[in-house]
This record gives structure tokens, C-alpha cells and sequence, in this order.
């Protein structure tokens, strides 16, 4: 037997206004202790999937951002699923058993509410794992507490016996003295934790509340690899209806065990004083006996001469009330909907739209990004920086021929797009440095040099031609009047075009020989020269690496590209043949959405969207960028994240949407706007950056490397190229100017 547990998380916190509201409530936040009751919950309940199950979360859609961060922050992965529409519990469960069901038809589900308290975490586990054994046979069981108090908080439950018994009835909330004859007749608070198993809930729901069942299962997305789903519309069509009215009150399954844990749904500010644990933030108390006190950052809250009051401070409201009249907060809220509703709820923050993002982008790189690289990352023979230190000191270190390459195409790209700076010296200094620093006399570019431009790797890699083929076209474009500059990059094609394998590909120096990733800038650079007017050469080369792409490295049944091959291009073994890169999967279906347009073919194009699309998958929710590695199953290798893939999902997304109409046009622009927004997340205000961004939501201090300008300069293009094709004022044209 495997138990799924299952963490509910409807509900709003009413009477917990104002610290808890509809975007953000109670079980999101911390009431009692440093962790929220989400993440307690989580916590509370994760082990119990350690025997082969799945913990699930049912949430709504308003919600997701909550339970990635929470998750995230507690390291506990869960499989989600969003609600369009709340529709009660009966809904949310039914969705729950549906996608366990299909997952193992034989699963027990635990249903726990997310904003419950309760310190005694192996107790409660010992009775889940008690109850999942009636479960298993066919019981629909409850955990019914042992009442501490007469409470008229809770409804109660009256058992049949002690233990584990038959339910003899519910009942709804009573006042305070019927709650006092209630436990006196050994009746049990009802909890609101539900276990049984998934297909038992699923044929009672069909027998009692048919309508529920089959929405749910309607709504079910189709099988797939992403942790967080959202159910499809028809789920919308469930009765709305509680799982009590639905089923507990019809069911003749139903069982409760008698539990004698802690337990408390800390449903208001009564509740969170007595845990003991509710006070939070900055509160001076002088003669102040038996208060509750919780303020926002950076507000003080002082109580003077006052007794058993709960004082509770948000940034745009504050609530005193007696803890006596704790359960009636809900009568101040709804005076609030009708006099002041903007505080029914937070100020959601509107995320930065494209436009906006892009004019800001332009301006950062012409007011602070270039100018910083031209001076402080250029040397006045021409030389470019590899690194700028945070403190704006180039850092004196071997010099790469991709980086001066790359930096060349970025001042080129500058000067095209109407930067008023000394993009032509840059370029021009920069290109007698790379003829004379880096050309062998063969004509190819050696790797590395030393600082002080000694050669140290004479290794004439792909990768490196590639680049400098493509500073070269970049050069041209922009007016450099060397006059040898297309020759020389001719030269270097024609050497690779010798080299060609049979199947078109080419072998790279250094240590992985067969791989994809050289040869993706090796179709970079042909189209950058057929876009500057270069020979028939260059159509015939990308189209060469166009056909090795589609038959080689993009996987044939998966639509995914591989990074590494053995010496029959069949997928590397081990782990090299498994590695996806989401980077590359958006870089390589920027390139072919490019080459398709080029050659009017719908089918590149077709290849070019499933790239994406498995480049979405490495989008983490939490730190919401994309990530640096995944397996080919689609599962996360490394959760680290550079800022070069966030610039290749800006420009996917926006060549992809230039070429795309309606609906799915839009949602690929929303997408740009995600991967905008990521990219500003590395982005400093002197025009650097930095690189490597960490699961915990930190970087790595480390000076910016040169390298990177070549990915934000092409975002930015791409950015500018977009805007125009589809008419959308994102830039001003020139963007630079």
C-alpha cells in the first residue's frame, strides 16, 4: 500500500484579516513559528509518501507562486494541481484521487488541510498510517480529535465506539454550552483529515455527487512530466459543494479514529495566541497582559495598560480587537467590502510588460553597458577585457579568441542599432587585434593567448572559427573598411567545409569531440554573412548544418537536442548522451526559426517550436529563469542558472511570436516578457552583470565575464527586430540612439 498524501489548500483566513487575504492567506504565512502552516504541513506529511507515493498539493491558480517559493525554501519537490475556478473540497479532492488513481490505481490518499496546527508531527503520522490500513479496505476514514475544551470553533463528530468506529453523525458548529454536553457524551472535534483510497472516493463520488466525479475527471490534464498542472476548464462545470455534503453525510463507508495529538485549524487571533508562538515583529509591551502583537516590516507596535487585545499591523491597515470577540473579525471584513474594499486585499504587484522592460533594456545598454565595456573593457591597443571585476577593474587573465570575437559583434551591433559612442574604434581596433593576435598564418584562429598576448593553445577549434566568421560578417555590416575582412572569413569556411564528415558534421578540438554545440554557431555565422551579402557558400554551409541538426542532434522521437555524440553520432554514453541544456534549446530553435523563415520552411519551423517547448520545461518556477541542465527525460540536473540561457529564451520567444498568430503569438510574448523580466535579475546598475544565479536564489561573486555581451546584445536585437515585425512599441528605432 502507497499513501499520496494530499495538502488542501483552499480557503481564505477571513478572520484573520488583515494578515491574511485572498493573495495571500493564513497558510502562507508564519502564525505559529518561523515556518508558514503550508510548510509545516509539508513537512508534517512528506515522509509519508517515502514508501513509493507522491505527495500532491490541490491549489488555486492565484496560489502558485506561494507554493513554488515555499516549496523551494523547505527543499521538498510535490506534484501540483491548480484549480481554474475554487469549487469547494469535494471538487478539489476528487482531482486529487483522479491523478492518483491514474497513477497507481491502488493508492491511498491522505487529505490534510494546509493550515492546521499541529506540533505533534509522528503522531499524526501514526494515525494517517492506522487509518490507511481501513482505508485500504474500503473505508472512508476521518481523524476525529479528542476535544481539549468546548469549543464552538469546531463542528463535532459523534463516534459509534472508541478508536477506530463507525460515525454515527456530524454536527455543524454549536454554541458554547451544547459544545460542553458534546464532549461530555464523548463526542470528537472533526478535524477535517480525510484518508481513503483514491478509487473508493472516486466510485462514492460517482454514486452520491456523479456531477463532481466527472468534471474532475474531464479536467484532468494528460499525463506528462511537469510538476506543477493546471486543471482545464471543465473543471469549472464541478458543483460547487463540500466534501461533507457530497459524501461524508451519505456515505455508508465512513469510519473515524480518535486522535489525542494537538490539534488546531488557527482559524482566528484567539487561536494564534494561545499556540503561543503568533507574536511577530518589532512590539514594546509596558502593563500589557495576555496580547497578541504582529507588525509588518519596519512597523513598531507599543501597548500600554492593556489586557488580552490582538494588535495586528500590515503596511496598509491595522487591527485591535478583544481576543474575546476573535471569531467575529469576519463581521469587520465584511463592513470593509462595502467601505473601503481595496483592503479586502494586498496590492498585487503588476509585472514589468514587454515594452516597458525593452525601453528600459535600450537605455541601460546605452547608458551604462556600453560605455562600460568601450573604456573600461577595452585597452587602447585594442585588446578586449575578458572579465570587468564588480568593482570595475578589468582583471588581468588569458585571453580567449571567442571573447574578442564576440565583443566585436557587440560594438558592430551597436553602431547598426544608432549608439552614439565610439562604437567604430571599438570595432576597428578590435578587429586588427584579433587578425593580428589570433589568425595563424593557415588562416585559422588559435584558442587562448596570454595576458600579455603570448600564444598558449594553437588548437584551432570550431567554436573559435565560428566566432570569428562571425565578427567578421558583423564588421562588415557595420562599414569596417579592412579590406581583407571576407576573404579571411571565406578562408576559414572553406578549411571547415574540407574537414566535413560524410554526414556534414565536424569534429571539434579538445576533449568532446562530437557534439552540437560548434556547430550552432557555425549556422550562426553563415546567416550573419548571408545577411551582409556574402557567396553561395554561405547558403550552402547553413543549410548543411541546418539538415546535420534535424537528422543528428535533435533526438527523433523526442523533438530535444543532444550536446554530445560518440564517433558514430549515435548519443554519447552515460551521462554526456543524456545532457539537455534548456539554453541550447532555445538557442538552436532561434537559429532554425531563422533558417526557416530564410527558406519558407514550415517544417524547420515545426523543429524549431518543439526545441522551445523543451526549453520551457527547464524554466524554474521558484527563481524563475532558466536553468543550466537537465536529463532527457526532463528532469532537472542542475538547478544553478546563467544568465546566457535567459537572453536565448528572450530571443526564441520573440522570434517565435513574430512567426506565430493569435493565441499562440501571445503566449510567446508573454513568455519573452517572463524571460525579460529574468534577465534583469542579473543585470546591474553600472552595466555590468552577474553570471551564475543559485537554487537559494544567490549568485556567485565573481567579476562579470566579457562573454555574456554577446547574448544581451543579441536579446536586445532580437528585442528591436521583433518590435518592428509586429508593429509593437517596444523600441524606438534606432534602439540605441
Amino acid at each position: 500500500m502507497k499513501i499520496y498524501p494530499v495538502i488542501m489548500c483552499g480557503g481564505s483566513g477571513t478572520r484573520l484579516w488583515p494578515a491574511s487575504r485572498p493573495s495571500r492567506p493564513k497558510q502562507f504565512i508564519p502564525l505559529a513559528g518561523n515556518r508558514s502552516l503550508f510548510q509545516e504541513t509539508v513537512l508534517r506529511v512528506a515522509t509519508l509518501a517515502d514508501n513509493g507515493g507522491r505527495l500532491i498539493v490541490v491549489a488555486g491558480v492565484s496560489h502558485r507562486p506561494w507554493i513554488i517559493e515555499q516549496l523551494g525554501e523547505i527543499g521538498v519537490s510535490a506534484h501540483v494541481l491548480l484549480e481554474p475556478e475554487a469549487r469547494d473540497s469535494a471538487a478539489a479532492m476528487a482531482a486529487a484521487a483522479a491523478w492518483t488513481e491514474r497513477e497507481d490505481p491502488g493508492g491511498v490518499n491522505a487529505f490534510v488541510a494546509s493550515d492546521h496546527h499541529i506540533p505533534d508531527h509522528e503522531a499524526f503520522r501514526d494515525a494517517v498510517r492506522t487509518a490507511a490500513v481501513a482505508a485500504a479496505e474500503g473505508r472512508v476514514v476521518t481523524l476525529g480529535v479528542s476535544p481539549s475544551e468546548a469549543s464552538s470553533a469546531y463542528g463535532y463528530i459523534k463516534p459509534s465506539g472508541r478508536g477506530l468506529s463507525d460515525i454515527d453523525r456530524f454536527i455543524e458548529k454549536p454554541d458554547a454550552p451544547t459544545a460542553s454536553e458534546y464532549i461530555a457524551a464523548g463526542y470528537l472535534w472533526n478535524s477535517g483529515n480525510f484518508v481513503v483510497a483514491a478509487r473508493t472516493l472516486l466510485s462514492e463520488l460517482r454514486t452520491h455527487a456523479p456531477a463532481v466525479e466527472a468534471a474532475v475527471q474531464a479536467a484532468l490534464p494528460p499525463r506528462g512530466q511537469a510538476e506543477v498542472e493546471v486543471l482545464t476548464e471543465a473543471f469549472t462545470g464541478a458543483p460547487k459543494i463540500s466534501i461533507d455534503y457530497a459524501l461524508m453525510e451519505k456515505t455508508r463507508l465512513a469510519s473515524v479514529l480518535e486522535v489525542h495529538f494537538g490539534w488546531s485549524d488557527l482559524g482566528a487571533w484567539d487561536a494564534i495566541a494561545a499556540s503561543g508562538e503568533g507574536d511577530t515583529g518589532l512590539h514594546i509591551f509596558e502593563d500589557a497582559e495576555g496580547c497578541l502583537a504582529r507588525s509588518a516590516d519596519g512597523i513598531m507596535v507599543a501597548a500600554l495598560g492593556v489586557r488580552n487585545l490582538a494588535i495586528i499591523a500590515e503596511k496598509d491597515a491595522v487591527l485591535v480587537c478583544d481576543l474575546s470577540r476573535a471569531q467575529d473579525v469576519k463581521r469587520i471584513v465584511d463592513r470593509i467590502r462595502i467601505a473601503s474594499p481595496q483592503h479586502l486585499d494586498f496590492q498585487r504587484p503588476v509585472a514589468e510588460a514587454l515594452a516597458i522592460g525593452g525601453r528600459r533594456f535600450a537605455d541601460w545598454m546605452r547608458l551604462r553597458a556600453l560605455p562600460t565595456w568601450a573604456t573600461l573593457g577595452q585597452d587602447d591597443r585594442g585588446v578586449f577585457a575578458e572579465v570587468i571585476g564588480m568593482d570595475g577593474r578589468p582583471v588581468h587573465t588569458s585571453r580567449r579568441a571567442r571573447v574578442q570575437a564576440r565583443q566585436i559583434y557587440v560594438f558592430a551591433q551597436a553602431g547598426q542599432m544608432g549608439w552614439r559612442g565610439p562604437w567604430k574604434h571599438c570595432v576597428d581596433q578590435g578587429v586588427d587585434r584579433l587578425i593580428a593576435d589570433y589568425l595563424r598564418d593557415d588562416g585559422l584562429c588559435r584558442t587562448l593567448l596570454a595576458a600579455d598576448g603570448t600564444p598558449l593553445d594553437e588548437t584551432a577549434m570550431v567554436y573559435d572559427q565560428a566566432f570569428v566568421m562571425f565578427a567578421l560578417a558583423m564588421a562588415k555590416g557595420a562599414g569596417c573598411t579592412e579590406p581583407t575582412i571576407e576573404a579571411r572569413a571565406v578562408k576559414i569556411r572553406e578549411a571547415l567545409r574540407s574537414r566535413s564528415l560524410p554526414n556534414g558534421a565536424l569534429i571539434e578540438g579538445g576533449d568532446d569531440a562530437y557534439q552540437s554545440n560548434c556547430h550552432m554557431h557555425l549556422l550562426e555565422a553563415c546567416l550573419a554573412w548571408e545577411e551582409t551579402g556574402g557567396d553561395a557558400g554561405w547558403t550552402e554551409l547553413a543549410d548543411q548544418v541546418a539538415r546535420l541538426a534535424r537528422a543528428t542532434f535533435i533526438d527523433a522521437e523526442g523533438g530535444y537536442l543532444r550536446e554530445f555524440f560518440g564517433a558514430d553520432w549515435a548519443p554519447a554514453a552515460g551521462e554526456a548522451g543524456r545532457l539537455v541544456e534548456p539554453g541550447h534549446q532555445f538557442e538552436w530553435a532561434w537559429l532554425m526559426a531563422r533558417h526557416a523563415r530564410a527558406r519558407n520552411d514550415e517544417s524547420a519551423l515545426d523543429v524549431a517550436r518543439k526545441l522551445y517547448a523543451h526549453g520551457t520545461a527547464g524554466v524554474s518556477e521558484r527563481m524563475a529563469v532558466a536553468v543550466d541542465a537537465m536529463n532527457d527525460d526532463g528532469t532537472i540536473r542542475s538547478h544553478r542558472a546563467r544568465l546566457w540561457p535567459q537572453t536565448e529564451w528572450l530571443k526564441a520567444a520573440l522570434i517565435l511570436a513574430e512567426l506565430s498568430h493569435d493565441g499562440a503569438r501571445q503566449a510567446y510574448l508573454e513568455d519573452a516578457a517572463a524571460a525579460q523580466r529574468a534577465l534583469w535579475l542579473y543585470l546591474t546598475e553600472d552595466g555590468l552583470w552577474r553570471d551564475k544565479r543559485l537554487q537559494d536564489l544567490t549568485f556567485v561573486d565573481e567579476p562579470a565575464p566579457a562573454s555574456s555581451f554577446y547574448h544581451i546584445m543579441a536579446a536586445l536585437r532580437q528585442l528591436s527586430d521583433t518590435g518592428r515585425a509586429s508593429e509593437l512599441d517596444v523600441l524606438p528605432n534606432p534602439a540605441l540612439s
